[in-house]
C-alpha cells in the first residue's frame, strides 16, 4: 500500500525584526555561555564515564514556541532532535498549562525523541518570577543500562526488547523528587547506581540552565530579548540560505549501505535524494527501503536531526547552530519505511543509518560542489559495550564507547585521523579511567597504519584497539561498514573498512564480524577493533612525494603501501629504499 509522503520544514521568520544589532549579538554569546554552563556541570556531577569522559549527552535550551535558543558542543546527533523531545514530553503530561516552576519530565519513548530508549531525555520548563513560561532547558544523556533484554542489542524485533519506556513522567514536582518513580526507574537498571547518579547530574544541568536563561532575560527585560532572539533566529537562516543560493538548482542522489539489519545477513542498500531548489535544500528519504526486521530502523525525529547536521555542518558558517539555521531544510520521509518507522518497530541502533545519511547527502552534493564536501568516512561510531559483575565485590558494571575513525580527504588537504562527524565532541575515555574502572588491560592504541585512502590528499586513519579481559565479561559490538569501503572522491581511492576480532584464550580466533550481542568473553580474551580510514581525494599519482615520505616517517602508511599506490614518489629511488 503507498503510503503518503510526510515532509518537515521549520516556519521561517517574518524578516521585519527590529533589533539592535551589538545587544543580538551579547544574548547569542550569553545564550551559548548558558548552555555551556550546562554542559559542565553534568560533566562535574554525573557518575559514568559514558557521561562524564566521553560525553554522550546534548544540551540545549529553547524559547516558549520551543525554537532552539543555544546548544553546547556535545553529541551533534542528538541535537536536532531536542526540540521533538520538549515537545513530545510536554504534551504527554498535558500541555504547558500543566507545568509548574520546578518541574522536570522524564521522557524516553524512541518515536518521540529519535533515540532509544537508553537515551533518555529531561525537560524542565523555565518560568520567569516564577509564573510566565519562558522556555526550556532540555538534556539527552546516554544511561548504561535501563532494563533491555541485554545493556545493548544488535538482534532486537521489537521496541519492547530495547528498554523501559517512560512516556512523559514528571520526576519532579515544584522541585520535589518524585520518590516512587525514582524507584521505579532505578528497579528497571542493570546497574542503577550509576543511572542514579547520571540522573541527577542531568537535573542539575537543566537547573544550571534554567538558572541561566533566567539571568540573561532579567538583564536585558523580556521584550528586548525576544526582538533580540528572532534576529538571532533569521541571521542564523540567512547564512545556510545564503550557502545553498550559490549551488546549481538540482536533484543529486547518494547511495549508501548497510552491512546487514541485525537480525538478517543481507545488506541493506538506501539512497537519499537532495534536491536544492533556490536557496531551499530537501533532503528526500522516500525511496529507501521498508521498516526492517532489525534494530537499524531511524525515528523520524533522528532523521530529520542527520539531514540537519549534514546541512548546517556544510552551510552553517562555522557558528553554534539555532532554530534559524534549520528554516531553510526540508525533509521528506514515508511512513513505514527505515528512515520513519512506526511503533513498535525495532529501533535500537537508529543511529547507524542516520550517520551514513549524512555521508551520503555528502556523496549526493559532491556532484554539484565536489571542492566543497569530503570523502567518505571510516562511515560508523564502532561502539563497543561491555559488561560484567566484579570478581572481589559482585557488582555489576558497565562500560561502551564510540571509537573513532578517519575522516575523509578534501580539496584542500588530507582527512583528519581518529574523530567522528555526528559525534564531533565526544571521545573515549582515558586509558587510566579504563583500567583503574573496569577488569580489563588496554594492551594496544594507535593508528591504524595504513587505513587511509590514497589520494592526491590521502584520508585519515582509524585507530586499532586491543582489550585484555582480566575477568569474565559480556560485550556486544555495533560495528557496521565492515563490508562497504569508504568512498574516495574525484578519483581518490578507497579507504580501508572496519574490522574487529576476539582471541580466546583457547587459541580461537572470531571474526571478523561487526555486530554481535551479548558475546561471552572468558577472562583473558582480547577484543581487537580496528577502525576504517577515510577515503581519498584526488588521484594518487597527484600527490606530493615529499609527503608520501613523510607519511612514511610518522608511521602513517608502510614503504610497501606507499609504493604500491605512489609508486611516482619512489621514480628516482632503489628498490628497497624509503627515502
Amino acid at each position: 500500500m503507498t503510503r503518503e509522503l510526510v515532509t518537515f520544514r521549520v516556519a521561517g521568520g517574518s524578516g521585519a525584526v527590529d533589533a539592535d544589532p551589538v545587544t543580538t549579538e551579547i544574548v547569542r554569546n550569553s545564550l551559548n555561555i548558558a548552555a555551556n554552563q550546562m554542559k559542565r556541570a553534568i560533566v562535574r556531577t554525573a557518575f559514568s564515564p559514558c557521561i562524564v569522559e566521553v560525553l554522550d549527552f546534548a544540551v540545549a535550551i529553547y524559547d516558549r514556541k520551543v525554537r532552539m535558543l543555544a546548544q553546547a558542543p556535545s553529541m551533534p546527533i542528538f541535537m536536532g532532535t531536542m526540540n521533538f523531545c520538549v515537545d513530545s514530553a510536554v504534551a504527554s503530561v498535558g500541555g504547558e498549562e500543566t507545568l509548574e516552576p520546578g518541574d522536570i519530565i522524564i521522557y524516553n519513548d524512541p518515536f518521540g525523541m529519535g533515540s532509544h530508549q537508553q537515551d533518555l531525555a529531561l525537560v524542565m520548563p523555565v518560568f520567569l518570577n516564577d509564573s510566565e513560561l519562558i522556555g526550556y532547558t532540555t538534556i539527552k544523556g546516554h544511561l548504561l543500562d535501563i532494563g533491555g533484554k541485554d545493556p545493548y542489542s544488535t538482534d532486537t524485533v521489537d521496541v519492547f526488547q530495547e528498554g523501559t519506556i517512560y512516556p512523559g513522567i514528571k520526576l519532579y514536582k515544584r522541585g520535589v523528587l518524585d520518590e516512587e518513580m525514582n524507584r521505579m526507574l532505578l528497579a528497571n537498571s542493570r546497574v542503577p547506581k550509576m543511572v542514579d547518579g547520571d540522573i541527577r547530574g542531568e537535573v542539575i544541568g537543566c537547573r544550571t540552565g534554567a538558572a541561566a536563561l533566567i539571568e540573561v532575560v532579567e538583564r536585558f527585560g523580556l521584550e528586548t530579548f525576544n526582538q533580540a532572539t528572532e534576529r538571532m533566529f533569521d541571521h542564523g537562516e540567512s547564512i545556510v540560505r545564503s550557502y545553498f543560493e550559490r549551488i546549481p538548482d538540482g536533484r543529486y542522489v547518494g547511495h549508501g549501505v548497510m552491512d546487514d539489519d541485525g537480525v538478517s545477513d543481507e545488506k541493506v542498500p538506501f539512497d537519499v535524494i537532495v534536491e536544492v531548489e533556490g536557496s531551499t535544500v530537501r533532503i528526500d528519504y522516500s525511496t529507501v527501503p521498508d521498516t526492517r526486521p532489525g534494530p537499524i530502523n531511524t525515528p523520524q525525529a533522528s532523521t530529520i536531526s542527520a539531514s540537519r547536521c549534514a546541512v548546517t555542518m556544510l552551510a552553517g558558517g562555522s557558528e553554534a547552530p539555532n532554530e534559524g539555521h534549520f528554516r531553510p531544510i526540508e525533509v521528506v520521509t514515508r511512513p513505514g519505511s527505515m528512515f520513519h518507522p512506526e511503533w513498535p518497530a525495532p529501533c535500537f541502533l537508529y543511529g547507524w543509518p542516520a550517520m551514513q545519511a549524512i555521508e551520503v547527502i555528502y556523496q549526493a552534493l559532491s556532484q554539484a560542489m565536489p571542492k566543497a564536501v569530503p570523502a567518505s568516512s571510516g562511515g560508523d561510531v564502532c561502539a563497543m559495550i561491555f559488561w560484567g559483575n566484579d570478581p572481589e565485590t559482585g557488582e555489576p558494571w558497565a562500560d561502551g564507547a564510540p571509537h573513532p575513525i578517519g575522516q575523509g580527504a578534501h580539496a584542500e588537504g588530507d582527512g583528519v585521523s581518529s574523530m567522528h562527524i555526528m559525534q564531533a565532541a565526544t571521545r573515549y575515555s582515558p586509558i587510566e579511567i579504563w583500567e583503574a574502572k573496569f577488569p580489563w588491560l588496554v594492551d594496544e592504541v594507535s593508528l591504524a597504519v595504513d587505513s587511509c585512502g590514497p589520494g592526491k590528499h590521502r584520508g585519515g586513519l582509524g585507530v586499532s584497539f586491543h582489550f585484555r579481559m582480566l575477568a569474565d565479561s559480556w560485550v556486544t559490538t555495533t560495528v557496521d561498514r565492515t563490508k562497504t569501503t569508504p568512498w574516495g572522491l574525484q578519483g581518490g581511492d578507497d579507504g580501508v573498512c572496519n574490522t574487529i576480532y576476539a582471541h580466546m584464550p583457547d587459541g580461537e580466533r572470531i571474526g571478523p564480524f561487526g555486530k554481535a550481542t551479548r558475546m561471552f568473553l572468558p577472562e583473558g580474551a582480547v577484543v581487537e577493533l580496528s577502525s576504517g580510514g577515510g577515503g581519498g581525494y584526488g588521484p594518487a599519482a597527484e600527490r606530493d612525494p615529499a609527503a608520501v615520505h613523510n607519511d612514511i616517517r610518522e608511521g602513517y602508511i608502510t614503504e610497501a603501501h606507499a609504493r604500491a599506490h605512489y609508486p611516482h614518489a619512489f621514480a628516482d629511488l632503489p628498490a628497497t629504499a624509503a627515502e
